[in-house]
């Protein structure tokens, strides 16, 4: 995949086109910001629901997540909020350019996650346990996400894609850590 060029216009892509990259990557530290923005409006409403009974709350998070993760799997990164805000944030800090596939996977895993949630909460009638149960297992990727810098999705796809990603966070696609018990060293 070559960078477009500016007599050619491409469809919005998931993630942004960097000089000196030839594929699509996104900003880890934004991610990871926007992570943290959606962790914190998730677990206030799924404590709310959890202590009150009172779902609302998480039915309208629910419907936010999922609008969220469509608008980056669909429509392109460029258009969504929590995102926006969070290149706003770390906008100071060096950017750290990841291959946007893996993403790409992991939001699609969060899509899922969100749909499955507000189809429990409302079509489908299930008990609220089984919608606090899903919201809790996202909340929980979300968490490692903008808390450890661990994103679960592109782990999963890095492992089991046919593609490995070329750049993954925390130089996590070449580096082997040393043997337990063993020092760091700088080479």
């Amino acid at each position: 995949m070559t960078p477009p060029t500016a007599d050619r216009v491409d469809r919005p892509v998931i993630g942004e086109w960097v000089d000196g990259i030839d594929i699509p990557v996104i900003n880890e530290r934004a991610v990871r910001a926007s992570a943290g923005i959606l962790f914190l409006l998730g677990f206030s409403a799924w404590l709310f629901g959890v202590i009150t009974g009172d779902l609302q709350y998480m039915r309208g998070f629910g419907i936010l997540f999922a609008f969220e993760m469509f608008l980056r799997l669909f429509i392109g990164t460029r258009f969504t909020p929590t995102l926006l805000i969070g290149t706003l944030i770390t906008r100071p800090q060096r950017p750290e350019w990841v291959d946007a596939s893996p993403k790409q996977f992991a939001w699609g895993l969060g899509f899922t996650m969100a749909l499955l949630g507000c189809l429990s909460l409302g079509w489908l009638g299930l008990p609220a346990v089984i919608a606090q149960t899903i919201c809790a297992g996202c909340l929980l990727l979300l968490f490692a996400e903008s808390a450890f810098g661990i994103c679960v999705g592109c782990e999963l796809a890095r492992r089991f894609g046919r593609t490995k990603p070329q750049l993954c966070a925390g130089d996590t696609c070449t580096y082997t850590p040393p043997a337990r018990g063993e020092r760091h060293s700088v080479e």
